[in-house]
């Protein structure tokens, strides 16, 4: 019976189809801070924090704003604001995550997904695609479809170049920035972690922060040791790409030979929210000061590495 079931709801979902148009001009994409005022080689970049969803898409999905917001990155941004404020250019996506992930690469795109997806082009989605959670999302973080009907591609072409490729943009120019003043730049791509998935990986402690160098790709092991010293110094556990070693942000803006780097961050959530409620909790302020007493000692390392 529940086979039949599940057969009948995608026969009904395959059916349906979903038609919206996004006013992208009612739309802040992106967020800046201290681009104006640099004074180190590092840009901090939040893609997956931003909170807002546009008002046709929530109209049109099958799901509450509450469900969708398991799947951001909660209150990244302001986690590192205040080391921003020391000259570190901070770049923060506004618009959630479950409308459009920043941090996957444009050929994550699921076929299936679409009533009118075009043979013709030759995309071929990775393995996030296949299990939901390509660039366009097709489940929440309780692997509930968020869509009841197919979608429109020419909508969701949309959504890359309206809000996906206006984030990419700027964070490029970010770093085109900072590399003409230094001669070099780094990007700490900033991230939390679903607390459940830190207790599984560690049978002692759970994890606290896990940073991703690519296996030792993006980034030079020492600038990645020193972050994670300054960390354990303050009583964090870290570990180095497991289980995340980096996703499209740091593949795609990795350049050796450029000398631009990248090292992807992810931070414990239960350490400052309560992952239920999506709300700060009681040690937000006392993990932010320590997180950003960390970035900072990271900022001043990376002039002194470079001379």
């Amino acid at each position: 019976m529940l086979e039949f079931s599940n057969l009948w709801e995608n026969v009904r979902v395959a059916e349906k189809r979903i038609d919206f148009k996004v006013n992208y001009k009612k739309l802040n994409i992106v967020t800046e801070y201290n681009a104006d005022n640099i004074k180190f080689p590092l840009v901090l970049a939040s893609p997956h924090s931003g909170q807002e969803f546009p008002r046709e898409f929530l109209e049109s999905v099958n799901m509450s704003e509450d469900k969708l917001r398991g799947n951001e990155d909660s209150f990244v941004d302001e986690l590192v604001l205040a080391a921003s404020e020391t000259g570190i250019p901070l770049l923060c996506m506004n618009i959630s995550r479950a409308f459009v992930d920043a941090n996957r690469d444009k050929i994550e795109i699921d076929p299936q997904m679409y009533y009118n997806y075009p043979q013709r082009e030759d995309i071929q989605g990775g393995i996030r695609c296949r299990v939901g959670f390509g660039v366009i999302h097709r489940i929440n973080a309780q692997r509930e479809n968020i869509y009841s009907g197919l979608l429109n591609y020419d909508e969701v072409m949309e959504r890359i170049k309206n809000v996906y490729d206006v984030y990419h943009a700027h964070l490029q120019a970010l770093i085109n920035k900072v590399s003409r003043k230094f001669g070099f730049c780094y990007v700490l791509d900033c991230h939390s972690m679903p607390s459940k998935i830190c207790s599984l990986m560690q049978e002692d402690k759970p994890i606290d922060f896990c940073l991703g160098t690519l296996f030792e790709q993006s980034c030079p092991n020492e600038v990645a040791d020193f972050f994670a010293k300054s960390l354990e110094t303050q009583g964090y556990k870290v570990v180095m790409n497991c289980p995340y070693s980096g996703a499209y942000t740091t593949f795609n803006y990795c350049q050796p030979r450029k000398n631009i780097f990248t090292l992807q961050m992810e931070a414990n959530r239960s350490l400052y929210m309560d992952e239920i409620v999506h709300k700060k909790n009681t040690n937000f302020q006392t993990f932010s000061s320590d997180l950003c007493r960390s970035v900072e000692a990271l900022s001043k390392f990376l002039l002194d590495f470079k001379k």
